[in-house]
Formats: structure tokens, C-alpha cells, sequence
């Protein structure tokens, strides 16, 4: 051969084991009357001219994971500038979490059977005249149960230019839970293997890629991705 080998890998395969509105009050604004005299001209009584309301903030990054008898809480950040006291509501509270209207604190302990997914969380506050809001959320229980996925795949016979593959030494397993950067590494140097279990992994959505190597470390294109879900 000349120049570098590339080595073809196919088909790879898996088979995944796993134990596992507010509304916003309109601001009324009314010119302030003037006291009726009693014939001296001169007023019976003082007006208060109503301040404009300014409206309240919220602020506030909520985690998006928490595992199974693990405890959440998550508080978020709210000032007003005109120092009215404020009140929070939440909607689409999961049925294990409580929720303080005093603070907008969302707490609670998800046991094994909450597992899943409980989506389009919203919290505001108001001032009782204007209200603000976070964006919705979603929180997903997991389990903490490890998994497994094994990956079955067909040994190449060839190189890219069509000649016979003779010194295939191994495979390289790359994994993890970023499509865009498989960091885990797996390094098999047994060229007569067809498959291999992945262990203890984490729920989450896993993704795997394949290369063969031959006998002078020459390594081969990246196999098509496969994505395994071990939630």
C-alpha cells in the first residue's frame, strides 16, 4: 500500500441494555380633581398625584437535570424599583416539587417513580400591577441506575482502494454525550472481535462512533454515528 491505509468499517449496530398569563394590569392614570370652593375660593382638601408604577425583574438559570432521591432547588433572582412587595407564581409545577409564592422557590426530592421528563415550567412574579416572567423550563428526573449498550459491527475485509485488508490489528470506540465531541475512548487491539459491551453509563443520550486500525496504527474514517438513550 502507499501512502496511508484507510480502512473501511460497516455496519455498525446496537442494541441498548438498560436497567432502567399572567396578565400585565393596565395602569390607570386620572387628572386629579379639583376641590370645590365654598365661596372663599379656597380648596377643601390636598390631592396625592399616583406615582408611575415601574415593573418588577426576574432573572434566573434553572438546572435542567436532577437525579432520582436527589434534592432540586432552584430560587430565582427578582427586584423592584419601586420596592413593592412582590408575589410569584408557577405554572406546570411537577407533582413532586413544592413551590414558595413568597421567595418563587421551586424545591423538592423526585423519587424513582417521578422519572421523566416535566416540561414547560414557567415562574413569574408581580407587583399586583405589572408581572414579569422566565422563560419556560423543562426538568428531567433521572435514574441512577448505570446502563450498558453493546455494539455489534462486521470486521472490514478491504482498504479503501479495493485491496485486501491484511494487518488489522483492532477498533477504537469513541463515545459520549456530545455528537460534536465523542471524548470517551475505548481501545480494542483484538482484531477477530465483532462486538463490545459499553459500560457503566450514565442516563443520558449517548453517542457512538467506530474506526479500525491495522497493524502500523493507521486508523480509518469515523463509522456512521448511533445514538443510544440510556434515560
Amino acid at each position: 500500500m502507499t501512502g496511508r491505509s484507510r480502512l473501511k468499517l460497516f455496519c455498525l449496530l446496537a442494541v441498548l441494555a438498560c436497567v432502567v398569563n399572567f396578565a400585565i394590569s393596565p395602569e390607570v392614570s386620572a387628572k386629579p380633581k379639583k376641590d370645590v370652593g365654598s365661596g372663599s375660593g379656597k380648596a377643601l382638601g390636598k390631592l396625592k398625584k399616583n406615582r408611575e408604577n415601574s415593573p418588577p425583574s426576574l432573572s434566573g438559570t434553572p438546572d435542567g437535570v436532577v437525579l432520582e432521591n436527589s434534592f432540586y432547588e432552584f430560587v430565582p433572582s427578582a427586584s423592584d424599583p419601586d420596592g413593592d412587595t412582590l408575589t410569584f407564581a408557577i405554572n406546570n409545577r411537577p407533582g413532586w416539587a413544592d413551590f414558595d409564592p413568597t421567595t418563587g422557590a421551586l424545591y423538592g426530592t423526585p423519587s424513582a417513580a417521578d422519572v421523566g421528563r416535566y416540561s414547560a415550567i414557567q415562574i413569574a412574579v408581580s407587583d399586583g400591577l405589572a408581572t414579569a416572567e422566565l422563560s419556560p423550563f423543562d426538568i428531567d428526573v433521572t435514574s441512577t441506575t448505570l446502563a450498558s449498550v453493546t455494539l455489534q459491527w462486521q470486521p472490514p475485509t478491504e482498504n479503501t482502494d479495493g485491496t485486501p485488508l491484511t494487518d488489522l490489528a483492532g477498533y477504537r470506540i469513541y463515545y459520549g454525550v456530545d455528537p460534536a465531541d465523542l471524548s470517551g475512548l475505548i481501545e480494542l487491539s483484538n482484531p477477530g472481535l465483532t462486538s463490545y459491551v459499553v459500560e457503566a453509563l450514565t442516563p443520558n443520550t449517548w453517542y457512538f462512533a467506530m474506526t479500525s486500525v491495522n497493524d502500523r496504527g493507521q486508523e480509518s474514517d469515523f463509522s456512521n454515528q448511533l445514538i443510544g438513550d440510556t434515560r
